[in-house]
């Protein structure tokens, strides 16, 4: 059995991969989304990503889809206490924002939806500068002391706002961010290293980073000359025309060579080892794409290893 992370601060105890809702209720329907949460949930995952926006891009689609989806599968399952279920409230269509009355009623929706009475991990999920960081923290606190949220969370933020937002909470004594999602992997390493990263680490801030496989290109599917058939495709190729992504593949070749390991594997292997991640995030539309996924939790990559995929992603 795996053992169970646990999330910076907080009391959260989180499998090592959580897995992306993202997808749910876009390129996965409800059946299949219900298949691979329940492959996830069959191989020890318990931390499930999602958000209030998702997945309002797509013609049709209002926002809320993927945790209405997750809602339905918690209920149909009746394993809600299994189950960390972490969602972000600011990019909804109708919920834009982090004025706190916003919060407030983007939290409501999101609670119906999920089809419970609790939001185990709730983000912020772009910063909103036109909020004052008091304005956004209390109205979380206030969240907290009615139950409805556990623990509170940042994503897309600056170190400044980041940093004056733990001040906040330190001095009033009010609910405090305890993790924090980043964009981050083997080959978008600049947004996060730094300034960032070492007010994470200071605030001992559990890290769950998003598009931990580079929007699929670090699965190794992409290569020169391939075409693929995925809605995150062209996110995906803008890696293959640098010479950093050309070098992190043919580091990650060598070692899921060596190890007998998946390429995505042996990426969030890599992702898994940096200080202050806990999980990193990846999402799957097909049950097929999950063992590469879970077996990160069995895989430690020697310093050796490590250091040579480092490199490669300098």
């Amino acid at each position: 059995m795996t053992s169970l992370r646990k999330l910076g601060p907080s009391d959260l105890q989180v499998f090592p991969l959580a897995l992306g809702g993202n997808v749910f209720g876009w390129t996965a329907d409800e059946a299949q989304s219900f298949a691979v949460l329940d492959a996830y949930a069959a191989g020890g995952g318990n931390f499930v990503d999602t958000a209030d926006g998702y997945s309002a891009w797509v013609p049709g689609n209002e926002g809320g889809e993927s945790e209405t989806v997750i809602g339905k599968w918690l209920a149909a399952r009746g394993n809600r206490s299994d189950i960390v279920v972490a969602t972000k409230v600011s990019t909804h269509p109708q919920y834009k924002g982090l004025a706190p009355a916003n919060i407030k009623a983007a939290a409501e929706e999101s609670l119906r939806r999920l089809g419970t009475d609790h939001i185990d991990l709730y983000y912020t999920h772009f910063d909103d500068e036109t909020v004052p960081v008091e304005d956004i923290i209390t109205a979380l606190d206030q969240l907290v002391k009615e139950g409805k949220v556990r623990e509170i969370a940042a994503s897309n933020i600056g170190p400044e706002r980041l940093q004056a937002s733990l001040d906040f909470s330190e001095r009033e004594g009010l609910a405090r961010y305890v993790a924090l999602q980043p964009h981050y992997n083997l080959v978008s390493r600049d947004t996060y290293e730094g300034e960032l990263q070492d007010t994470a680490a200071r605030a001992g801030l559990g890290v769950v980073p998003y598009f931990a496989l580079a929007s699929g290109f670090l699965t190794g599917k992409y290569r020169p000359g391939s075409s693929v058939e995925s809605a995150r495709a062209e996110g995906a190729r803008q890696h293959l025309e640098s010479e950093r992504g050309q070098k992190v593949l043919a580091a990650l070749d060598k070692v899921a060579k060596e190890r007998d390991a998946e390429i995505a594997t042996v990426a969030l292997a890599w992702l898994a080892s940096r200080p202050t991640v806990v999980a990193p995030i990846a999402s799957a539309r097909t049950v097929e794409q999950l063992p590469a996924l879970l077996a990160v939790a069995d895989l430690t990559l020697t310093e050796q290893e490590l250091a040579e995929l480092t490199e490669a992603s300098a």
